[in-house]
């Protein structure tokens, strides 16, 4: 099958491909560095043409609010657009566990901007809840001195886990729905900064503020947890930090 991956060339969408293209699939990496964007539409109908799956790994550039909903909405319809002319068979999009708990953040808002307009297509299509990725650690501490992070519990997964868990959403057959998916084990978002910098020989300390700031917003044990019987990535994150320290 031909398989085109928006934002083909990023930390999920180069693992995505790669792992089509194993599979013996035609995959087509489309991002503005290989000639094809979403928002000026530049390279969509050349790239589409004969493509059975699309899997949408793109992000905005900016995460102000804007930017983002701007992003997320016009390369949205463009690519909707492309695809129903197309005539793909199956919309596959990575999307965020507990973007609908937020209104107060602008991102997440934007993200489901986008999940809204798949949903209002005519195109079969799967939606990818992921929690936030073991990757996004070294950004949660920053350069602070002092980390204040919450208590609040997650449950972060890895982006190997990710990308094969869109590997299998984009070959299966399409759910119109959400699929959620979360790492193996649960942590405190204070512990998981905690581990990490200690893993990594960093003296700074880590403490627990539960008024501590996620994209803006306070936190609690369920903010970004998943529901119910999620998918589950089988990468602990000790053994990320191992791959680290290699």
């Amino acid at each position: 099958m031909k398989i085109v991956v928006i934002g083909g060339t990023g930390l999920i969408g180069n693992k995505l491909a790669g792992n089509l293209g194993r599979r013996g699939h035609d995959v087509v990496p489309a991002s503005p560095s290989t000639g094809v964007n979403a928002i000026t539409g530049e390279g969509l109908k050349g790239a589409l043409s004969g493509a059975d799956i699309v899997a949408d790994v793109s992000n905005s550039r900016s995460f102000e609010d804007r930017a983002a909903l701007m992003f997320f909405e016009t390369a949205g319809r463009n690519l909707l657009a492309a695809e129903a002319a197309a005539e793909v068979r199956h919309h596959v999009v990575l999307s965020i566990v507990g973007i609908d708990r937020f209104p107060e953040i602008g991102y997440f808002r934007a993200k489901l901007a986008q999940e809204s307009l798949i949903r209002g297509s005519k195109i079969p299509y799967t939606i990818l809840r992921a929690t936030p990725f073991f990757e996004f650690v070294g950004r949660l501490v920053d350069s602070a001195q002092i980390v204040s992070l919450s208590p609040a519990l997650f449950q972060p997964v890895a982006s190997d886990d990710v990308a094969a868990a869109l590997t299998d959403v984009a070959l299966g057959a399409p759910v119109n729905g959400i699929v959620e998916l979360a790492g193996p084990e649960r942590f405190s978002f204070d512990d998981f900064g905690r581990i990490y910098l200690a893993t990594m020989k960093d003296r700074r300390k880590v403490v627990a503020d539960i008024h501590a700031r996620y994209f803006g917003a306070e936190l609690d044990d369920q903010s970004l947890m998943p529901g119910k019987n999620p998918w589950l990535g089988s990468l602990r994150f000790e053994d990320w930090l191992a791959r680290l320290r290699r």
